[in-house]
């Protein structure tokens, strides 16, 4: 097997403010660029019955305006100097980021500690009601009317209880959104969006004594939520307990099979083993997966399988096979299953194990040379896992994974840990 040597470590730069915020810069001076990415410690899973879909809320909302950034101006700044930002929500976090120029970093800080100290100068009945409706229209587009679109929001619903806060989709429920008043909204504002909730990281061309100065200036007299609430229980009091499956009818152009298996969360040892795992089986054109599906038996369009993890309770692992015209439905799932199977029983192949280890390899030197990737990872190790470091071990754990640990990871795919769900067209479509 071929011997590759883990690159330097990264040298990360930490800087607490007092009010709490959490700081980490990265130098690197490759172009004269920096991305600035700040993750906020709320997601889906932080919200109550009742009043779903709040954290995907303000990630439109905290375009609409502040104190001194008009209405949709933020955006508009930061593409007018060559940048380009956005944001997103998930269960576990929300974050916003901006890759620029660098030596406009600082007015992508001033725009950010903006919106943080004053969004609720700018948050207002019209507002809330136009962006409420910009999150409905875009459920219909992205879930209601795109082909297996709800495929996710029907396997989380499927892999965690009535009641988890992973349960319900990060898009929330439409009916929470229309029933919630400007106050509630402001309140997850006040509750969640405090600089002691929020991790900045800053990577690129730029001098860190000037932007932990900035940031100082920026962000220094934001007060901290001194009443931070908890996150929520994540324990799942049972496990899957036998096999779930679930057929939908929908207006789809072809059958579809999705799978789900809950795995070990996000600070798990095995982690590195279930992404090479995922590598084996469905990382490119010689996959297991890809190579007997589309390839040999020709009996699948496309396969997916990779990993989504999580902070508690457990990860999910979910995985697609599109079944190709003339194709049975069965032969696909079972082809599907059969590759999972056999990899937990007999291993990867020495060159299965070596040709995954070299594309993860690859996947994180290009995290490491794209400022944008690399401040998104380690605002997300620092949020999640209070571990910023992590960055600088990920490469040595996934090289470090051996044959066993592989099959152990493939064990996960037992039927009493799999949710299947079929998408089948309408009949007469």
């Amino acid at each position: 097997m071929t011997t590759r040597a883990v690159p330097p470590p990264l040298q990360i730069r930490e800087h607490r403010l007092a009010n709490g915020l959490r700081l980490f810069l990265i130098l690197d001076q490759t172009a004269p660029v920096a991305a600035v990415n700040i993750w906020y410690h709320v997601g889906s899973k932080d919200e109550r019955t009742g009043r779903t879909g709040f954290a995907h809320l303000f990630e439109h909302l905290m375009f609409q305006g502040s104190e001194n950034v008009s209405k949709a101006e933020h955006l508009t700044l930061v593409e007018s100097i060559g940048g380009e930002g956005n944001a997103t929500t998930w269960l576990d976090r929300t974050n916003y980021f901006a890759t620029v120029p660098a030596e406009w970093v600082e007015l992508i800080l001033w725009m950010e500690a903006d919106r943080l100290a004053t969004l609720l100068t700018a948050l207002d009945q019209a507002n809330l009601d136009n962006q409420r409706d910009v999150v409905k229209n875009e459920k219909r587009s992205s879930y209601d009317n795109q082909p297996y679109g709800g495929a996710y929001i029907e396997l989380f619903a499927l892999a965690y209880p009535q009641g988890h806060p992973y349960h319900h989709p990060t898009i929330g429920s439409m009916e929470d959104l229309d029933a919630a008043s400007l106050e509630d909204v402001r309140e997850f504002f006040r509750t969640w969006y405090a600089p002691n909730n929020a991790v900045l990281t800053v990577v690129g061309d730029i001098d860190g004594d000037e932007i932990i100065a900035a940031v100082e200036r920026h962000f220094g007299t934001i007060p901290a939520n001194q009443v931070l609430p908890a996150h929520p229980d994540l324990t799942l009091a049972a496990p899957l307990g036998g096999e779930i499956r679930k057929t939908i009818y929908d207006k789809v152009p072809e059958a579809r099979v999705h799978f789900a298996f809950r795995a070990p969360v996000l600070s798990s040892p095995l982690i590195p083993a279930i992404e090479i795992a995922m590598q084996i089986l469905a990382g490119g054109k010689g996959s297991r997966l890809y190579r007997r599906l589309v390839r040999d038996e020709q009996v699948a369009q496309d396969i997916s399988l990779s990993l989504l993890p999580f902070v508690g309770g457990a990860s999910l692992i979910v995985g697609a096979a599109t079944v190709r015209p003339g194709s049975a439905n069965a032969a696909v799932e079972a082809a599907f299953l059969q590759e999972l199977e056999r990899l937990a029983a007999d291993g990867p192949t020495p060159a299965e194990l070596e040709r995954a280890q070299a594309l993860t390899e690859s996947e994180e030197l290009l995290v490491r040379s794209d400022p944008e990737e690399l401040a998104d990872a380690v605002g997300m190790y620092a949020t999640l896992l209070n571990d910023p470091g992590r960055i600088n071990r990920d490469l040595a754990l996934a090289l470090a994974v051996t044959a066993d640990q592989v099959q152990t990871a493939a064990r996960l795919f037992v039927k009493e840990n799999r949710i299947v769900l079929w998408y089948l067209p309408e009949v007469g479509t």
